[in-house]
């Protein structure tokens, strides 16, 4: 089956001025990019004519980070995302239990929440959620996925007393008489907690994955991440797999322990090596310390106002490079969630103290950094030197560049997402969404790294914009790098994968302020459309 594309806008990614006038695809592959002309006398007579009409043919968008099977879970919960007050929650929360008619043995979960947009300027506490129900657990999840709140039932339900110690790495709120008041910091306070709630409610997961891959097909997106599964969810989705589940390749991290998870992998070397009915194992993925708009990444530098608090490191330096040695060892990606400074200066540290002792020559498994919110250009140096990788959360600037500003001062706040710092220094960096955290539209991120403006229409650190060319980049070509398919991916070019993207505008010729309105017209993955807006 061959498929002609021409009468519009061609962008390949292999260089900003090449413009074909038609690409020829056969089958899963593209096979020929050039003048219409030649396409005209490869085809074969069936061939399939898509008139571009004027639109814009680019290869379609690579989620570098993400997270497909909470976005699949959390799309059965409550949508807190538009509330600004403790009210409208209760509000949304009793709404949601009244239409899914919980009962005593469910659990109501709302989320999208964020405390820095709400009035009261702070989280609801278990009073708070003992409104909406006394009886059935009730939990919220922060947008970030670094806090949670759970009313008193679901503190009893998780065993958790007043006397309850902080976890490593996380931290349980308490009110003035030194009870707990249900606010959860960080995934060891937060997990098992969230856990026992989502554990009471029936969902049909088949389902709800079918529903978040159209999604992310919506916005041009054919490879996705499961960046942070644990070994269980490995092992359901390699069973998904094996029945068809996947329509977009999925590239799923486990999170890794201290005895890291060569195990899991090496249980698993067909998918490892490469896909199974879309769905492959990239490697590792660690936390090594929270967020920044909620005051837990862990910086050099103490947080604005205060006189020593700094946020908090994850893991100890021997439990890092522990992980760290065991991917080198074993070969395989590791990925570390850095936001603060000196999460990444661990995440670099352990990583050269791990490769030095490796004991064996270096095969470049292409580590990540994922987040790099205030990585510093003397760490982008040495990122440079062993081969890492910046994975940045450039959306950062819009949604909470106002809120970095006053948690971190206008120095530091201004250079949030540093994406010219890692452009001048040569560094494949990548962009991410952060799926369920921002919705994945990949042209909004292109967006922010081109203007750099907060919600409250501040300009944000304007000297590290880059031009719409290098943002696309972080979408395209970059992201395949570091998912080691830049073979099979991220540009238009003969014996690549036909995994491309329409779009209603050419952003390289669009006003850089409306970039983020180019809209998805169409989403094909090798060869085949998955996606067609308004239909």
């Amino acid at each position: 089956m061959q498929k002609l594309f021409y009468g519009g806008d061609i962008i390949t990614m292999t260089a900003e001025t090449e413009a074909p006038e038609a690409v020829l695809v056969r089958d899963d592959k593209i096979e020929y990019v050039g003048s219409l002309d030649k396409a005209q006398a490869l085809a074969g007579e069936e061939v399939e004519k898509a008139d571009l009409k004027g639109k814009t043919l680019m290869p379609s968008f690579i989620d570098s980070h993400s997270h497909i099977s909470m976005y699949a879970q959390f799309s059965g919960f409550a949508d807190l995302s538009g509330c600004t007050t403790f009210d409208e929650i209760v509000e949304t929360l009793n709404q949601y239990k009244e239409e899914k008619q919980i009962g005593e043995d469910g659990a109501i979960v709302g989320t999208g929440y964020d405390h820095n947009f709400l009035k009261e300027e702070t989280h609801p506490t278990r009073l708070v959620l003992d409104e909406v129900s006394e009886m059935i657990p009730v939990c919220l999840f922060h947008t970030s996925g670094h806090m949670a709140v759970a009313n008193t039932p679901l503190l009893k339900l998780a065993g958790l007393t007043n006397a309850a110690e902080d976890p490593k790495g996380g931290h349980y709120g308490r009110d003035e008489a030194g009870e707990l008041d249900g606010y959860l910091e960080e995934v060891p306070a937060l997990a098992p907690v969230l856990m026992k709630a989502f554990s009471r409610i029936k969902a049909d997961p088949i389902k709800q994955l079918s529903e978040v891959q159209d999604i992310y097909l919506k916005y041009g997106i054919t490879t996705v991440q499961d960046g942070g599964t644990n070994r269980e969810g490995v092992e359901q989705f390699l069973k998904y797999a094996e029945q068809g589940v996947f329509k977009l390749d999925v590239v799923a991290y486990a999170i890794s322990d201290e005895d890291g998870i060569s195990d899991l992998l090496s249980a698993h070397v067909k998918a490892v090596d490469g896909y199974e009915n879309h769905y492959k194992i990239g490697g590792a993925k660690i936390i090594l310390d929270g967020s920044p708009q909620g005051r837990t990444a862990w910086l050099s530098r103490p947080y604005e106002g205060e006189e020593s608090y700094c946020g908090y490191p994850t893991h100890s330096d021997e439990t890092v490079e522990k992980v760290i040695k065991k991917s080198l060892d074993g070969g395989y990606q590791i990925l570390a969630h850095c936001n603060g400074d000196e999460a990444s200066e661990q995440y670099i540290r352990c990583f050269e103290k791990a490769l030095a002792s490796a004991g064996k020559a270096y095969a470049d498994t292409r580590p990540v950094m994922i987040h790099c919110q205030t990585v510093r250009d003397d760490q982008l140096d040495e990122m440079k030197k062993i081969g890492m990788l910046p994975s940045i959360f450039v959306a950062h600037t819009y949604y909470w560049g106002d809120v970095h500003l006053k948690n971190l001062g206008l120095d530091r706040g201004n250079r949030i997402s540093p994406v010219k710092s890692a452009l001048e220094r040569g560094l494949k960096y990548n962009f991410h969404q952060d799926s369920p955290v921002l919705k994945p539209d990949m042209m909004q991120t292109v967006w922010c790294a081109v203007n750099r403006i907060t919600r409250k229409g501040a300009e944000i650190g304007k000297e590290q914009s880059i031009s719409v060319f290098d943002a696309l980049k972080g979408i395209t070509t970059y992201a395949a790098y570091a998912y080691h398919e830049e073979d099979k991916k991220g540009t238009i070019e003969a014996g690549k994968l036909a995994d491309l993207v329409i779009l209603d505008k050419n952003p390289l010729k669009a006003d850089p302020r409306e970039l983020m309105d180019i809209v998805v017209e169409e989403t094909i993955k090798e060869g085949k459309t998955l996606y067609m807006r308004n239909t």
